[in-house]
């Protein structure tokens, strides 16, 4: 009877080669058979495929964990490293639809390593070869004793020397979708070649590893699609306005949400201020969120000096068209002359006041979000600002991320605002980058989070 196959495992097939650890037959001229030798050479194999497979169901397990190319592309190294035996590597990706996007990340390479191998000609290199689109054995490319091969090129042989390597086995990443991702080389300090079941396995790892890093470029290429969109619907540059000067700083999260600011000029050297928040995230709350924003600089510059007329008509716009979503707001209309600012707010967070002798919340009146209530009805508060005080606008996002309840998170905002230096306050700049650093140490407003943020400084001269 024969053995049953070993199921599969993690999406690779179990049918294997022998493994190299297996026993080997009793040949002819050897000595007597041993009762029993073939069941054990049976056992040994099968006692191979299955920690071949385990150690292949292990590496993918971890890769499929991954859920960025920053986080995939070191797995895929380490985990070929593993099976063939190398201790250094690096990977290109280069999708060969040339849409992106593209990197090179090295394993036990720094940066300046990888720039000596980036002097070399392409052609020269195996994985250059690979991206150039030249054909490729199953087997992949194995340079078994580099410095021995005589039509080696000149320049890749000095690099060679340079980093301490002697040999390297290279793999093409591609899937039968979208082709050509790019390559993977795995570098040895000897020379040296990987068996074939090193080989054989290394393989199986590679193409599965190919349509995980072919999600995750689609994943990239989105992001950075909807991030891009994002940055135009936002203002390109912000406005210069006599008596007072700008900074702002803005953080999506990597679906894109609905978070946006705005300034814009109005008649009679004022100024119009806007931050607000849309419910939802991905496309969907960008688009609305480019909506939104058109529509309240249009009724800005209508009736911008009576901000709860604007929120008022924007609160109507949002019922009649939109009557599923909601959304946060506040405008601000400011008269920098006279040093003084006029706002209302729909369900956001106060402004906050920084000052040489005070830093303080703004007073607002309680709102409700728009369309949360059948018209908006707040009063709009005003305030005037002594000379070289600032005006701080922010998204709820910035409280949000921080993880704390909602007392503790502006507790956190007010001590990072009066903790700007005296230097700093002069500069808006200086301001939002001090409140984002404090509020969201340890590089948190970098990193991935479902919660957009925005921060708006206006300081007066």
């Amino acid at each position: 009877m024969n053995a049953p196959h070993p199921p599969k495992v993690a999406g690779i097939d179990s049918t294997v080669p022998s493994p190299a650890h297996t026993v080997a037959s009793v040949t002819s001229g050897g000595s007597p058979a041993v009762p029993g030798a073939p069941a054990a050479l049976l056992q040994d194999r099968l006692a191979g495929w299955v920690s071949d497979l385990t150690t292949l169901h292990e590496l993918t397990e971890r890769l499929i964990r991954t859920g960025t190319l920053d986080d995939a592309l070191p797995e895929l190294l380490r985990a070929g490293a593993t099976l063939l035996g190398a201790r250094r590597g690096l990977v290109v990706l280069e999708p060969a639809d040339g849409l992106g996007p593209a990197t090179t990340t090295g394993l036990g390479l720094g940066r300046a390593d990888l720039g000596h191998l980036e002097t070399v000609e392409r052609a020269a290199l195996s994985y250059g070869r690979i991206l150039q689109g030249l054909p490729v054995a199953d087997g992949g490319i194995a340079e078994p004793d580099l410095l021995a091969e005589e039509g080696l090129d000149p320049r890749h042989r000095e690099v060679a020397a340079r980093l301490g390597y002697a040999a390297s086995y290279t793999l093409p990443l591609r899937t039968e979708d979208t082709g050509p991702l790019g390559a993977a080389v795995w570098l040895y300090d000897e020379p040296a070649a990987p068996r074939e079941r090193q080989r054989y396995l290394a393989g199986l790892y590679v193409r599965y590893a190919a349509a995980h890093l072919a999600r995750l470029v689609e994943v990239e290429r989105t992001r950075a699609c909807v991030a891009a969109i994002r940055e135009e619907l936002l203002p390109a540059r912000l406005p210069r306005v006599p008596g007072v000067r700008l900074a702002a700083r803005h953080r999506t999260s990597p679906r894109g949400g609905g978070d946006w600011y705005d300034a814009l000029p109005l008649p009679d050297s004022a100024l119009g201020l806007a931050v607000g928040s849309v419910t939802g995230s991905g496309p969907g709350a960008v688009a609305a969120m480019g909506r939104l924003r058109a529509s309240l600089r249009a009724y800005a510059v209508m009736e911008g000096e009576d901000p709860v007329a604007v929120l008022s008509d924007l609160e109507l716009l949002l019922r009649l068209t939109e009557p599923a979503r909601s959304a946060t707001a506040l405008f601000a209309y400011c008269e920098p002359a006279l040093r003084r600012i006029t706002l209302a707010g729909a369900g956001h967070s106060p402004p906050l006041l920084i000052g040489e002798r005070r830093t303080e919340f703004v007073e607002t009146s309680v709102s409700a979000p728009l369309n949360m209530l059948a018209c908006f009805e707040a009063p709009s508060v005003e305030l005037r600002a002594e000379a070289g005080e600032t005006v701080l606008l922010y998204s709820d996002g910035l409280l949000h991320r921080t993880g704390d309840p909602v007392d503790r998170a502006f507790a956190r905002l007010h001590a990072a605002a009066a903790g700007v230096s005296r230097a700093g306050r002069q500069d808006p700049d200086a301001v939002v980058d001090h409140v984002l650093r404090t509020v969201l140490p340890d590089g948190r407003d970098r990193a991935d989070s479902e919660e957009d943020v925005v921060l708006l400084a206006v300081r007066f001269d």
